[in-house]
């Protein structure tokens, strides 16, 4: 259905961090015998490999994420991975863009603003430019148990996308009740360097 960068967030108060895990595949299919629409999380090497996008059937051997709040994905450590039978379709359109993915590095380097939950469940899902990121969240630096999770979405695409809805602030939680509002400064500095239609 679509593939998508995998990529978790590290958050303590208004610093963050970013881990380039790979791709995620999201997949109409089945595994173990049950049918419906899963998450698989490959590497970098892997997508390079195989060029995978929109459209492919795929086959192959895949785990359970052993640490659900670590992972943007429900399965991972795919193996015997093949394409039985590659896309047709011309993607060159959008959005949303469903070609293959750029690289980890691109990604990086065009920076990402923040996209509302209901955009990537609709709109966005199967952009190559959405990202749905595991986020950890230490509330604490001089207490390391005291971390907490959830998941935030995000775009690397144009900034001039007519689907594109930024959706409320993020609110970080910090030590002794203080919050950081991270607000629209910070994706329009993250982005400065992109011109609308990049």
């Amino acid at each position: 259905m679509s593939v998508r960068p995998r990529i978790r967030l590290q958050r303590s108060f208004d610093q963050r961090s970013h881990t380039y895990q790979g791709f995620t595949l999201v997949v109409d299919g089945e595994i173990g015998g049950k049918a419906g629409l899963f998450t698989v999380g490959i590497g970098k090497a892997t997508e390079a490999r195989f060029s995978f996008c929109a459209g492919d059937i795929v086959e192959g051997s895949c785990l359970p994420v052993s640490h659900l709040d670590l992972e943007s994905v429900g399965y991972y450590q795919a193996s015997g991975l093949a394409i039985i039978k590659k896309s047709s379709s011309d993607y060159s359109a959008g959005p949303p863009w469903h070609g293959i993915p750029p690289s980890l590095e691109t990604y990086r380097s065009r920076g990402h603003r923040r996209l509302s939950q209901k955009s990537i469940e609709e709109s966005c899902s199967t952009c190559i430019w959405a990202a749905h990121m595991a986020v950890e969240m230490i509330i604490d630096q001089w207490d390391s148990s005291n971390v907490r999770y959830r998941r935030e979405s995000f775009c690397y695409g144009p900034k001039s996308c007519r689907l594109y809805v930024a959706g409320p602030v993020r609110r970080v939680p910090g030590r002794k009740g203080m919050v950081w509002v991270e607000e629209d400064w910070v994706d329009e500095q993250e982005t400065e360097h992109r011109g609308p239609d990049e």
